[in-house]
Protein backbone atom coordinates (compact mmCIF):
# COMPACT_ATOMS: atom_id res chain seq x y z
CA UNK A 1 0.00 0.00 0.00
CA UNK A 2 1.29 3.40 -0.89
CA UNK A 3 2.09 5.80 2.00
CA UNK A 4 -0.48 8.36 0.81
CA UNK A 5 -3.27 5.81 0.76
CA UNK A 6 -2.30 4.60 4.25
CA UNK A 7 -2.40 8.13 5.67
CA UNK A 8 -5.71 8.86 3.95
CA UNK A 9 -7.25 5.68 5.35
CA UNK A 10 -5.96 6.44 8.83
CA UNK A 11 -7.40 9.94 8.74
CA UNK A 12 -10.74 8.51 7.63
CA UNK A 13 -10.80 6.12 10.57
CA UNK A 14 -9.95 8.92 13.00
CA UNK A 15 -12.67 11.10 11.50
CA UNK A 16 -15.20 8.25 11.78
CA UNK A 17 -14.24 7.65 15.41
CA UNK A 18 -14.58 11.35 16.19
CA UNK A 19 -18.04 11.39 14.64
CA UNK A 20 -19.03 8.37 16.75
CA UNK A 21 -17.83 10.09 19.93
CA UNK A 22 -19.68 13.30 19.08
CA UNK A 23 -22.84 11.36 18.22
CA UNK A 24 -22.65 9.38 21.43
CA UNK A 25 -22.19 12.59 23.42
CA UNK A 26 -25.21 14.17 21.75
CA UNK A 27 -27.35 11.10 22.50
CA UNK A 28 -26.21 11.01 26.13
CA UNK A 29 -26.82 14.73 26.54
CA UNK A 30 -30.32 14.53 25.09
CA UNK A 31 -31.73 11.18 26.25
CA UNK A 32 -29.26 9.62 28.68
CA UNK A 33 -28.75 10.15 32.39
CA UNK A 34 -27.06 13.48 31.73
CA UNK A 35 -29.99 14.81 29.73
CA UNK A 36 -32.17 17.59 31.22
CA UNK A 37 -35.31 16.53 33.09
CA UNK A 38 -38.46 17.24 31.13
CA UNK A 39 -41.02 19.18 33.13
CA UNK A 40 -44.47 20.68 32.75
CA UNK A 41 -44.93 24.09 34.31
CA UNK A 42 -47.81 26.36 35.20
CA UNK A 43 -47.98 30.12 35.49
CA UNK A 44 -49.80 30.99 38.72
CA UNK A 45 -52.93 33.11 38.32
CA UNK A 46 -55.71 34.34 40.56
CA UNK A 47 -58.94 32.36 40.49
CA UNK A 48 -62.06 31.46 42.47
CA UNK A 49 -62.26 28.38 44.70
CA UNK A 50 -65.18 26.75 46.51
CA UNK A 51 -63.85 24.76 49.51
CA UNK A 52 -65.43 21.30 49.74
CA UNK A 53 -64.65 17.78 50.92
CA UNK A 54 -65.79 14.57 49.24
CA UNK A 55 -66.40 11.34 51.09
CA UNK A 56 -68.15 7.98 51.06
CA UNK A 57 -70.75 7.01 53.64
CA UNK A 58 -73.40 4.51 54.61
CA UNK A 59 -76.94 5.07 55.85
CA UNK A 60 -77.26 4.17 59.54
CA UNK A 61 -79.78 4.69 62.33
CA UNK A 62 -78.96 7.12 65.07
CA UNK A 63 -81.27 5.22 67.44
CA UNK A 64 -81.51 1.44 67.13
CA UNK A 65 -82.69 -1.20 69.59
CA UNK A 66 -81.82 -4.83 70.25
CA UNK A 67 -84.92 -6.50 71.71
CA UNK A 68 -84.15 -9.58 73.78
CA UNK A 69 -84.74 -11.23 77.18
CA UNK A 70 -82.97 -10.34 80.43
CA UNK A 71 -82.54 -14.03 81.30
CA UNK A 72 -81.93 -17.21 79.34
CA UNK A 73 -85.02 -18.93 78.00
CA UNK A 74 -86.81 -20.48 75.05
CA UNK A 75 -88.65 -18.34 72.52
CA UNK A 76 -92.37 -19.03 72.76
CA UNK A 77 -93.64 -16.77 69.96
CA UNK A 78 -92.51 -13.94 67.66
CA UNK A 79 -95.25 -11.53 66.62
CA UNK A 80 -93.34 -9.18 64.28
CA UNK A 81 -91.40 -9.65 61.07
CA UNK A 82 -88.76 -7.76 59.09
CA UNK A 83 -90.08 -4.63 57.41
CA UNK A 84 -93.05 -4.15 59.73
CA UNK A 85 -93.64 -0.87 61.52
CA UNK A 86 -94.45 -1.34 65.20
CA UNK A 87 -95.87 1.02 67.82
CA UNK A 88 -94.47 1.79 71.25
CA UNK A 89 -95.63 -0.83 73.75
CA UNK A 90 -96.63 -3.35 71.07
CA UNK A 91 -95.95 -7.01 71.91
CA UNK A 92 -93.13 -8.23 69.68
CA UNK A 93 -92.20 -11.63 71.11
CA UNK A 94 -92.68 -13.90 74.14
CA UNK A 95 -90.29 -16.11 76.06
CA UNK A 96 -91.55 -19.32 77.69
CA UNK A 97 -92.03 -18.68 81.45
CA UNK A 98 -90.86 -22.19 82.53
CA UNK A 99 -91.73 -22.29 86.29
CA UNK A 100 -92.36 -18.59 86.87
CA UNK A 101 -96.15 -19.01 87.00
CA UNK A 102 -95.85 -21.72 89.67
CA UNK A 103 -93.37 -19.63 91.66
CA UNK A 104 -95.74 -16.69 91.46
CA UNK A 105 -98.63 -18.78 92.83
CA UNK A 106 -96.35 -20.04 95.60
CA UNK A 107 -95.41 -16.51 96.66
CA UNK A 108 -99.06 -15.44 96.49
CA UNK A 109 -99.98 -18.27 98.90
CA UNK A 110 -97.07 -17.39 101.20
CA UNK A 111 -98.14 -13.76 101.12
CA UNK A 112 -101.69 -14.71 102.10
CA UNK A 113 -100.31 -16.79 104.97
CA UNK A 114 -98.15 -13.85 106.05
CA UNK A 115 -101.22 -11.62 106.02
CA UNK A 116 -102.94 -14.10 108.35
CA UNK A 117 -99.88 -14.09 110.59
CA UNK A 118 -100.04 -10.29 110.77
CA UNK A 119 -103.72 -10.49 111.76
CA UNK A 120 -102.89 -13.04 114.47
CA UNK A 121 -100.02 -10.89 115.77
CA UNK A 122 -102.26 -7.83 115.91
CA UNK A 123 -104.84 -9.77 117.95
CA UNK A 124 -102.15 -11.02 120.32
CA UNK A 125 -100.90 -7.48 120.77
CA UNK A 126 -104.40 -6.27 121.64
CA UNK A 127 -104.73 -9.07 124.23
CA UNK A 128 -101.30 -8.25 125.70
CA UNK A 129 -102.18 -4.55 125.82
CA UNK A 130 -105.41 -5.29 127.67
CA UNK A 131 -103.56 -7.56 130.16
CA UNK A 132 -100.97 -4.87 130.78
CA UNK A 133 -103.66 -2.25 131.41
CA UNK A 134 -105.38 -4.56 133.91
CA UNK A 135 -102.10 -5.38 135.61
CA UNK A 136 -101.29 -1.68 135.83
CA UNK A 137 -104.63 -0.92 137.56
CA UNK A 138 -104.18 -3.81 140.00
CA UNK A 139 -100.64 -2.79 140.82
CA UNK A 140 -101.72 0.79 141.48
CA UNK A 141 -104.61 -0.33 143.69
CA UNK A 142 -102.35 -2.60 145.75
CA UNK A 143 -99.76 0.14 146.13
CA UNK A 144 -102.46 2.39 147.61
CA UNK A 145 -103.67 -0.38 149.91
CA UNK A 146 -100.16 -1.19 150.96
CA UNK A 147 -99.53 2.44 151.80
CA UNK A 148 -102.51 2.19 154.23
CA UNK A 149 -101.30 -1.18 155.59
CA UNK A 150 -104.42 -2.96 154.34
CA UNK A 151 -102.35 -5.54 152.41
CA UNK A 152 -98.94 -7.03 153.02
CA UNK A 153 -95.83 -5.82 151.10
CA UNK A 154 -95.53 -9.22 149.46
CA UNK A 155 -98.98 -8.82 147.92
CA UNK A 156 -97.96 -5.41 146.51
CA UNK A 157 -94.80 -6.93 145.10
CA UNK A 158 -96.80 -9.74 143.51
CA UNK A 159 -99.04 -7.31 141.66
CA UNK A 160 -96.00 -5.31 140.51
CA UNK A 161 -94.49 -8.49 139.15
CA UNK A 162 -97.71 -9.21 137.25
CA UNK A 163 -97.45 -5.70 135.72
CA UNK A 164 -93.86 -6.31 134.62
CA UNK A 165 -94.83 -9.65 133.07
CA UNK A 166 -97.75 -8.05 131.24
CA UNK A 167 -95.39 -5.31 129.93
CA UNK A 168 -92.91 -7.92 128.68
CA UNK A 169 -95.70 -9.86 127.00
CA UNK A 170 -96.86 -6.66 125.29
CA UNK A 171 -93.36 -5.93 124.01
CA UNK A 172 -93.04 -9.49 122.75
CA UNK A 173 -96.36 -9.26 120.94
CA UNK A 174 -95.30 -5.97 119.34
CA UNK A 175 -92.01 -7.53 118.19
CA UNK A 176 -93.93 -10.50 116.84
CA UNK A 177 -96.27 -8.14 114.97
CA UNK A 178 -93.31 -6.21 113.52
CA UNK A 179 -91.67 -9.47 112.38
CA UNK A 180 -94.91 -10.62 110.76
CA UNK A 181 -95.24 -7.33 108.89
CA UNK A 182 -91.59 -7.52 107.73
CA UNK A 183 -92.17 -11.05 106.48
CA UNK A 184 -95.23 -9.80 104.63
CA UNK A 185 -93.15 -7.03 103.01
CA UNK A 186 -90.46 -9.55 102.01
CA UNK A 187 -92.97 -11.84 100.38
CA UNK A 188 -94.59 -8.88 98.63
CA UNK A 189 -91.16 -7.89 97.23
CA UNK A 190 -90.55 -11.48 96.07
CA UNK A 191 -93.96 -11.49 94.47
CA UNK A 192 -93.30 -8.19 92.67
CA UNK A 193 -89.89 -9.46 91.53
CA UNK A 194 -91.38 -12.61 90.01
CA UNK A 195 -94.10 -10.53 88.36
CA UNK A 196 -91.37 -8.29 86.94
CA UNK A 197 -89.50 -11.31 85.63
CA UNK A 198 -92.71 -12.62 84.15
CA UNK A 199 -93.34 -9.26 82.52
CA UNK A 200 -89.80 -9.18 81.09
CA UNK A 201 -90.65 -12.33 79.13
CA UNK A 202 -93.04 -10.20 77.08
CA UNK A 203 -90.78 -8.26 74.71
CA UNK A 204 -92.38 -4.89 73.95
CA UNK A 205 -91.42 -2.19 71.47
CA UNK A 206 -89.78 0.75 73.30
CA UNK A 207 -90.63 3.28 70.56
CA UNK A 208 -92.42 3.54 67.25
CA UNK A 209 -89.89 1.76 65.06
CA UNK A 210 -89.15 -0.40 62.03
CA UNK A 211 -88.16 -4.06 62.34
CA UNK A 212 -84.85 -4.59 60.50
CA UNK A 213 -83.88 -8.09 61.62
CA UNK A 214 -85.50 -11.19 63.09
CA UNK A 215 -82.73 -13.19 64.74
CA UNK A 216 -84.62 -15.97 66.56
CA UNK A 217 -87.63 -18.16 65.83
CA UNK A 218 -90.09 -19.93 68.17
CA UNK A 219 -88.38 -22.87 69.86
CA UNK A 220 -84.92 -21.27 69.80
CA UNK A 221 -83.02 -20.95 73.06
CA UNK A 222 -81.61 -17.48 73.71
CA UNK A 223 -79.37 -16.14 76.46
CA UNK A 224 -79.64 -12.91 78.42
CA UNK A 225 -79.06 -9.91 76.18
CA UNK A 226 -79.29 -11.85 72.92
CA UNK A 227 -81.40 -10.05 70.32
CA UNK A 228 -84.59 -11.65 69.09
CA UNK A 229 -85.54 -8.61 66.99
CA UNK A 230 -83.65 -5.49 65.89
CA UNK A 231 -85.44 -2.18 65.51
CA UNK A 232 -84.54 1.27 64.21
CA UNK A 233 -86.37 4.57 64.38
CA UNK A 234 -87.04 5.58 60.75
CA UNK A 235 -86.88 9.28 61.58
CA UNK A 236 -83.36 8.90 63.00
CA UNK A 237 -81.62 7.75 59.80
CA UNK A 238 -78.44 9.62 58.87
CA UNK A 239 -75.20 9.02 56.95
CA UNK A 240 -71.97 7.93 58.56
CA UNK A 241 -69.39 9.50 56.24
CA UNK A 242 -65.63 8.98 56.04
CA UNK A 243 -63.57 12.01 54.96
CA UNK A 244 -59.86 12.32 54.19
CA UNK A 245 -57.99 13.73 57.20
CA UNK A 246 -55.62 15.62 54.92
CA UNK A 247 -58.46 17.68 53.47
CA UNK A 248 -60.66 17.97 56.54
CA UNK A 249 -59.40 21.36 57.72
CA UNK A 250 -62.35 23.68 58.29
CA UNK A 251 -64.82 20.83 58.76
CA UNK A 252 -67.44 21.85 61.34
CA UNK A 253 -70.89 20.94 62.61
CA UNK A 254 -73.73 22.64 60.74
CA UNK A 255 -72.03 22.88 57.33
CA UNK A 256 -74.26 22.11 54.31
CA UNK A 257 -73.83 18.76 52.56
CA UNK A 258 -74.94 17.32 49.24
CA UNK A 259 -75.90 13.63 49.60
CA UNK A 260 -76.17 11.27 46.62
CA UNK A 261 -77.69 7.84 47.26
CA UNK A 262 -76.47 4.80 45.36
CA UNK A 263 -80.10 3.99 44.52
CA UNK A 264 -80.69 7.44 42.98
CA UNK A 265 -77.39 8.75 41.62
CA UNK A 266 -79.07 11.46 39.54
CA UNK A 267 -80.49 13.34 42.54
CA UNK A 268 -78.60 15.26 45.20
CA UNK A 269 -80.28 15.51 48.61
CA UNK A 270 -79.55 18.39 51.00
CA UNK A 271 -78.20 17.72 54.47
CA UNK A 272 -75.86 19.09 57.09
CA UNK A 273 -73.06 17.92 59.35
CA UNK A 274 -74.80 16.80 62.55
CA UNK A 275 -71.80 15.49 64.50
CA UNK A 276 -68.04 15.02 64.19
CA UNK A 277 -66.75 11.93 65.96
CA UNK A 278 -63.85 12.75 68.30
CA UNK A 279 -62.01 9.57 67.21
CA UNK A 280 -60.56 9.23 63.70
CA UNK A 281 -59.58 6.04 61.89
CA UNK A 282 -55.80 5.83 62.21
CA UNK A 283 -55.57 3.00 59.66
CA UNK A 284 -57.43 4.64 56.78
CA UNK A 285 -56.50 8.19 57.92
CA UNK A 286 -60.11 9.34 57.75
CA UNK A 287 -62.33 11.48 59.92
CA UNK A 288 -65.84 10.26 60.64
CA UNK A 289 -68.77 12.66 60.36
CA UNK A 290 -72.49 12.03 60.88
CA UNK A 291 -74.58 13.69 58.17
CA UNK A 292 -78.27 14.40 58.80
CA UNK A 293 -80.85 14.66 56.02
CA UNK A 294 -82.91 17.82 55.84
CA UNK A 295 -85.78 15.54 54.86
CA UNK A 296 -85.41 11.77 55.00
CA UNK A 297 -86.40 10.32 51.60
CA UNK A 298 -89.01 7.61 51.39
CA UNK A 299 -87.82 4.06 50.92
CA UNK A 300 -84.37 4.76 52.36
CA UNK A 301 -82.65 1.51 53.38
CA UNK A 302 -80.21 1.07 56.23
CA UNK A 303 -76.72 0.24 54.97
CA UNK A 304 -77.13 1.94 51.57
CA UNK A 305 -73.93 3.49 50.20
CA UNK A 306 -73.82 7.24 49.61
CA UNK A 307 -71.52 9.94 48.30
CA UNK A 308 -71.32 13.16 50.30
CA UNK A 309 -69.88 16.55 49.44
CA UNK A 310 -69.36 18.83 52.43
CA UNK A 311 -69.23 22.54 51.61
CA UNK A 312 -66.70 23.79 54.13
CA UNK A 313 -66.92 27.49 53.22
CA UNK A 314 -68.04 30.18 50.81
CA UNK A 315 -66.31 30.78 47.46
CA UNK A 316 -62.88 32.36 47.87
CA UNK A 317 -60.55 34.13 45.44
CA UNK A 318 -56.76 33.98 45.45
CA UNK A 319 -53.73 32.32 43.89
CA UNK A 320 -54.52 28.74 42.92
CA UNK A 321 -52.38 25.71 42.15
CA UNK A 322 -53.21 22.08 41.40
CA UNK A 323 -52.55 19.71 44.27
CA UNK A 324 -49.97 17.88 42.11
CA UNK A 325 -47.62 20.87 42.37
CA UNK A 326 -47.47 20.73 46.17
CA UNK A 327 -44.49 18.95 47.68
CA UNK A 328 -44.02 18.02 51.32
CA UNK A 329 -40.85 19.26 52.99
CA UNK A 330 -39.60 18.67 56.53
CA UNK A 331 -40.58 22.22 57.41
CA UNK A 332 -43.93 22.13 55.66
CA UNK A 333 -45.39 22.45 52.16
CA UNK A 334 -43.50 23.79 49.16
CA UNK A 335 -43.40 24.00 45.35
CA UNK A 336 -40.69 23.86 42.70
CA UNK A 337 -40.52 27.42 41.43
CA UNK A 338 -38.44 28.32 38.38
CA UNK A 339 -35.86 31.08 38.93
CA UNK A 340 -33.81 31.96 35.88
CA UNK A 341 -34.62 28.58 34.39
CA UNK A 342 -33.50 26.69 37.51
CA UNK A 343 -35.84 24.86 39.94
CA UNK A 344 -35.96 26.22 43.50
CA UNK A 345 -37.92 24.56 46.29
CA UNK A 346 -40.01 27.42 47.72
CA UNK A 347 -42.03 27.11 50.97
CA UNK A 348 -45.70 28.09 50.64
CA UNK A 349 -48.61 28.52 53.02
CA UNK A 350 -51.72 26.63 51.91
CA UNK A 351 -55.35 27.59 52.31
CA UNK A 352 -58.57 25.84 51.30
CA UNK A 353 -58.89 22.96 48.85
CA UNK A 354 -61.57 22.36 46.23
CA UNK A 355 -62.90 19.09 44.88
CA UNK A 356 -61.07 19.53 41.53
CA UNK A 357 -57.73 19.37 43.34
CA UNK A 358 -57.02 23.11 43.39
CA UNK A 359 -55.27 24.51 46.45
CA UNK A 360 -55.34 28.12 47.60
CA UNK A 361 -51.86 29.63 48.11
CA UNK A 362 -51.87 32.14 50.93
CA UNK A 363 -48.18 33.04 50.96
CA UNK A 364 -44.93 32.22 49.15
CA UNK A 365 -45.91 32.89 45.51
CA UNK A 366 -47.03 35.79 43.36
CA UNK A 367 -49.18 35.97 40.25
CA UNK A 368 -47.14 35.09 37.17
CA UNK A 369 -44.65 32.83 38.95
CA UNK A 370 -43.80 29.67 37.01
CA UNK A 371 -44.18 26.45 39.01
CA UNK A 372 -43.40 22.84 38.09
CA UNK A 373 -46.49 20.65 38.23
CA UNK A 374 -44.98 17.50 36.70
CA UNK A 375 -41.51 16.14 36.12
CA UNK A 376 -40.14 12.89 34.70
CA UNK A 377 -37.77 12.41 37.62
CA UNK A 378 -37.20 13.78 41.10
CA UNK A 379 -35.93 17.35 41.02
CA UNK A 380 -33.19 19.04 42.95
CA UNK A 381 -31.94 22.59 42.84
CA UNK A 382 -28.90 21.66 40.69
CA UNK A 383 -30.91 19.65 38.14
CA UNK A 384 -30.99 20.64 34.47
CA UNK A 385 -34.56 20.92 33.20
CA UNK A 386 -36.36 21.30 29.94
CA UNK A 387 -39.85 22.76 29.81
CA UNK A 388 -41.88 20.66 27.40
CA UNK A 389 -45.25 22.20 28.22
CA UNK A 390 -46.28 25.44 29.86
CA UNK A 391 -49.83 25.97 31.18
CA UNK A 392 -51.58 29.11 32.36
CA UNK A 393 -53.98 28.96 35.30
CA UNK A 394 -55.49 25.71 36.54
CA UNK A 395 -55.19 22.73 34.15
CA UNK A 396 -58.55 21.52 32.90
Amino acid sequence: MKPGQFISRKLGLWLFAAMLVVGFGVVVARSGPLSPIQVTTLRVETGSLSPAIFGIGTVEARRSYLIGPTAAGRVKAVHADVGETVKAGQLLAEIAPVDLDERLRSTEAAYARAASAVTTAEAQRKDALARRQLAELNAKRYRDLGGKNFVSPSAVEGKQQELDSAQAALEASEANLLGARQEQLRLKADQDGIRQQRGNLRLLAPRDALVTSRDAEPGSTVIAGQAVLRLVEPDSLWVKARLDQGRSRGLAVGQPVDIVLRSNASTSLPGKVARLDPMSDSVTEERIAQIAFERIPEGLSVGEMTEVTVKTGAAQSGLLLPNAAIKQMPQGSGVWKLKNGKPSLTPVKLGSTSLDGSVQILDGLAAGDEVVIHSEHELNESARIKVVSQLVGRPK
